[in-house]
């Protein structure tokens, strides 16, 4: 993973609030994606701290999915943006919802191990697209998901949740 490219949050939604990889969420967790060096998948970091354990040692579960979610989604926009030869925080901004989160719990995810997220997309990119997802806790696979993620123009979206 390149460190020094800017995150994929950072260029395409710098005002984000997700909590989980909103740049601007003031208490959040900030993930961070970016392009591997070899452009052929999403590649995000992220140590858990304490108050995320769910059994003495391991890493809750809940919080697997939250990063796995974002991660995920961000890269359906990755792929969505590369589609379309433009970069991330270009106009019109491409927005993807989660349509379909399948998680697999495979081995226990210890705390105090940097997490590593790499993500895909498998077949076409299109309104539907979908990633997988893999977690590793050092050298070993802790989780995997095969999600859909949803293309959607954020208006829409706002009236249809009942704030536009």
């Amino acid at each position: 993973m390149n460190e020094l490219s800017p995150a994929l949050q950072d260029q395409g939604h710098p005002d984000g609030v997700c909590y989980g990889c909103g740049s601007a969420h003031p208490s959040g967790l900030h993930l961070k994606s970016r392009w591997d060096e070899e452009g052929r998948h999403v590649i995000a970091t992220h140590t858990p701290a304490e108050e995320f354990t769910g059994w003495p040692g391991l890493v809750y579960g809940g919080l697997l999915a939250m990063l796995i979610d974002c991660h995920s989604n961000w890269t359906a926009m990755a792929w969505h943006y590369r589609a379309e030869q433009r970069e991330p925080g270009s106009e019109p901004a491409i927005n993807c919802v989660t349509g379909r989160l399948d998680i697999r719990y495979l081995k226990p995810t210890p705390m105090g191990v940097p997490l590593r997220l790499k993500a895909w997309v498998e077949g076409d990119v299109g309104r539907k697209t979908r990633v997988i997802c893999e977690v590793w806790a050092g050298d070993v696979l802790t989780a995997t998901a095969d999600s859909v993620f949803v293309r959607v123009d954020t208006d829409q979206l706002a009236k249809a949740a009942g704030g536009g």
